[in-house]
C-alpha cells in the first residue's frame, strides 16, 4: 500500500517525535516501505547545526538510528529554507512531491486556544498535500 513514508523531523525537538516515529516504523515494517526523514533548516547557523551540510550529517545519524531501532530502510533528506518559521509547511509539501512520498506521518501537539487562530503544521500540511497525511498526537 505504501512505498515511501515521509516523516518530518525537527532535530531540536526530538522528544516530541516518539509516537510518530513508532507509527512510521511500524507502517514501514508492515508494508516493506522506506521511511524518508525530512528536515528543514536555515542556511545560517542554528542551535542544531552550523550549516545545512552539518544538519544533513546529523539527520543521517538520526535516520540510521531509526533504521536499527525499527529494522527498516531509511533515508535522510535536508531542505534549506530562508525562513522555516514562515515556509515550513510549503517546504514539506514540496518535499513530499520531490521525494515521491505516498504518505506523510507528522507529529503534532494537542490543540490549544492559539490553534483557533493559527493552524498547526500537521493540519496545514494535511490540507495542502495531495497524498495521505497521518497526524500523530
Amino acid at each position: 500500500m505504501f512505498e515511501k513514508i515521509m516523516v518530518p523531523v525537527d532535530l531540536a525537538h526530538q522528544e516530541i517525535l516518539d509516537k510518530a516515529l513508532d507509527v512510521s516504523g511500524k507502517l514501514a515494517k508492515t508494508y516493506n516501505a522506506k521511511v524518508l526523514y525530512v528536515g528543514v533548516t536555515e542556511a545560517t547557523p542554528t542551535a542544531v547545526a552550523h550549516n545545512p551540510a552539518e544538519f544533513q550529517h546529523k539527520l543521517e545519524a538520526f535516520a540510521a538510528k531509526q533504521a536499527d531501532l525499527h529494522g527498516i530502510e531509511t533515508e535522510a533528506r535536508t531542505f534549506a529554507s530562508h525562513d522555516p518559521a514562515t515556509d515550513l509547511n510549503e517546504t514539506l509539501v514540496e518535499a513530499s512531491v520531490k521525494l515521491g512520498a505516498d504518505l506523510i506521518v507528522i507529529s503534532s501537539h494537542v490543540p490549544t486556544f492559539a490553534d483557533r487562530f493559527w493552524a498547526s503544521h500537521g493540519g496545514t500540511v494535511a490540507s495542502r498535500a495531495n497524498i495521505s497525511v497521518m497526524v500523530i498526537r
